[in-house]
């Protein structure tokens, strides 16, 4: 029993040197048991490249992204600005068509102030004939050897119916082919030609062109009052030896008093000896006021409402346009 005991111990010694020495280090490698096909290292640097493009690629899209909203917000604040400019726009709109409104309800009182003035004129002119006994064209009569031109140099007239103005005087000319004299006055009393003051121009086809060439840029002071020349011209020119027509073109009145203008030209455009008015006196209007607001538009109806007496008492004729392009 000994001996096997001594026999089991010495062949468990063998065992235990043989698995000692096969896990000691001074014996040769084994082989892995299992062996990775790429190599560890290699691929953390790869992952690590990718990381940093990746960080890269981030950085542009966050600063495109930066820039779009930038971009944006101006396309925002410009929207907005666009949105101010047409909400101005239709309010300027509407307050244009309010005024629109407005001038067409003064053109209709203007029309129908010129209809009552038409049928007023057209008594008048019947009864005058058989005192008068005048030719006429269009109701105004064209009897007068003489003939005298105010018009009104304001501001108003100048810029806006100027042109229409002098369409109105070429067509005055028309029907009076030739006459003994003409003047031209602004509403001031200031002459046209300083050289014929206090006489007359003599009517010639070459005279004619160079009072229309003249009126083009004539534009002295005036305070769109037509009195001052009115009285000027009766004072000069009342001879009762003459048939003398005043013709008076303008868009306002802006003196005091109408009653103190029409009593004035009753005291001095009366002959002594007959009692017949002198001076015939007619009066064309431009309603320029209306193209303004409605409290700047009652000087017009004080012209109107001036012309329209003066050229009843006068013999003449007023006739309010209803445009001045």
């Amino acid at each position: 029993m000994s001996f096997l005991d001594i026999m089991c111990c010495g062949f468990g010694a063998i065992i235990l040197l043989m698995m000692i020495s096969r896990s000691s280090p001074n014996t040769s490698p084994q082989k892995a048991m299992e062996v990775s096909e790429h190599p560890t290292s290699g691929s953390i640097l790869d992952k690590q490249k990718e990381l940093f493009a990746l960080r890269g690629e981030t950085n542009v899209f966050n600063r495109e992204l930066n820039a779009k909203h930038e971009q944006l917000s101006q396309y925002n604040e410009r929207i907005a600005r666009l949105r101010r400019e047409l909400s101005e726009i239709n309010g300027k709109y509407n307050a244009s068509n309010t005024q629109s409104t407005d001038y067409q309800k003064q053109r209709g009182k203007l029309a129908l102030a010129q209809q009552q003035l038409t049928d007023e004129m057209k008594r008048l002119q019947a009864s005058l004939g058989e005192q008068m006994n005048t030719k006429s064209v269009g109701g105004v009569p064209v009897d007068s050897e003489y003939i005298i031109f105010l018009i009104d140099t304001s501001r108003s007239m100048f810029d806006y119916a100027w042109n229409r103005m002098m369409e109105a005087m070429t067509q005055t000319l028309q029907i009076y082919p030739h006459v003994k004299g003409i003047q031209v006055i602004n509403d001031q009393g200031e002459y046209m030609f300083s050289s014929y003051r206090g006489s007359w121009i003599p009517d010639s086809p070459a005279r004619r062109a160079a009072i229309m060439q003249r009126l083009r840029t004539w534009n002295p002071y005036s305070e769109s009052s037509p009195a001052n020349g009115i009285m000027a011209m009766i004072r000069t020119y009342n001879d009762p030896d003459k048939k003398v027509s005043l013709y008076v073109f303008g868009d306002d009145f802006s003196g005091d008093s109408i009653r103190e203008v029409v009593e004035a030209v009753d005291r001095y455009n009366v002959d002594p000896a007959t009692g017949k008015r002198i001076m015939r006196i007619h009066g064309i209007g431009f309603p320029t006021i209306f193209s303004q607001p409605p409290k700047y538009q009652s000087s017009a109806y004080r012209f109107s409402a001036l012309l329209r007496e003066l050229a009843r008492k006068n013999g003449g004729t007023f006739v309010g346009l209803d445009e001045f392009y």
